[in-house]
């Protein structure tokens, strides 16, 4: 195998096969752990080839390393996927900041545009092809920033939006092809890394995040929306799933225990 992969060859044939993008941690790694108990091959796509490797070892999959920002390591993933495609979770992503908009930081806004949009549109255009062979699903795991808006947050959510205006155009071109097209939107979720990289590598202001909240997401409850939105029957689409703790309402209005 070449520097990119890790792990077992993909099947022959006969098994289904999912690729998840941002693989490495939180609701990517739980997804494809997800995915993998339902029987499906999984293709943990990722930056960190150590962290993917781990997780396809667990599952029986196959880690492949992939920024996908880069042209390059998205066309490693579709040679190594090869023809056929049943699902792709378009996961990878993120946030940078907190920053009002007159305060915005342009990389990070770029960089958030790069991998939320950007990323999400390299890795459909080249499994799009396998994914038609196989009459398969996309989900992209989009956010309810998405879908409104908030103080502080407009590098993101303008990120978001720009994924569920993808994610809406692209079921309508596909709409006379045998090819799902999804958005699960999930609101908070604890993750080991979500804030901590928002927040620059700040752990009491991303600790401070979660303060307090009876029960916030986690990465399995959004495995388990992804799962279930992939395995509907052939003639069934969720166009759109939200999911959200019952602690919030809204991004700002989150009912919280008193320390």
């Amino acid at each position: 195998m070449s520097e990119r992969t890790a792990a077992r060859p993909m099947p022959a044939s006969g098994q289904r096969v999912a690729v998840v993008t941002g693989a490495g941690s939180g609701i990517g790694a739980a997804t494809a752990r997800a995915l993998a108990r339902q029987g499906y091959a999984v293709v943990c796509a990722g930056r960190r080839l150590d962290r993917l490797e781990a997780v396809a070892g667990e599952i029986g999959g196959v880690a492949v390393r992939c920024d996908v920002t880069s042209d390059s390591d998205v066309a490693a993933v579709a040679e190594v996927v090869g023809g056929r495609v049943d699902l792709l979770v378009n996961n990878a992503g993120g946030a940078l900041g907190v920053s009002p908009v007159a305060e915005g930081d342009v990389e990070q806004w770029r960089t958030m545009y790069e991998t939320n949009v950007l990323g999400t549109l390299r890795v459909t255009k080249a499994l799009l092809p396998a994914l038609r062979a196989a009459e398969g699903m996309i989900v992209n795991v989009g956010s309810i920033a998405g879908h409104l808006t908030y103080e502080g947050g407009a590098g993101y959510t303008a990120a978001k939006h720009g994924l569920t205006a993808l994610t809406e155009t692209l079921r309508l071109e596909l709409w006379d092809q045998p090819v799902r097209v999804g958005e699960v939107a999930p609101g908070m979720v604890w993750t080991e890394e979500f804030s901590l990289v928002r927040f620059g590598g700040d752990q009491a202001k991303a600790d401070a995040v979660y303060a307090g909240v009876p029960g916030p997401l986690v990465a399995e409850d959004v495995a388990d929306a992804i799962v279930w939105m992939a395995t509907r029957p052939a003639h069934v689409n969720i166009d759109l799933l939200v999911i959200k703790p019952r602690a919030q309402a809204a991004p700002h209005k989150v009912h919280r225990l008193a320390p």
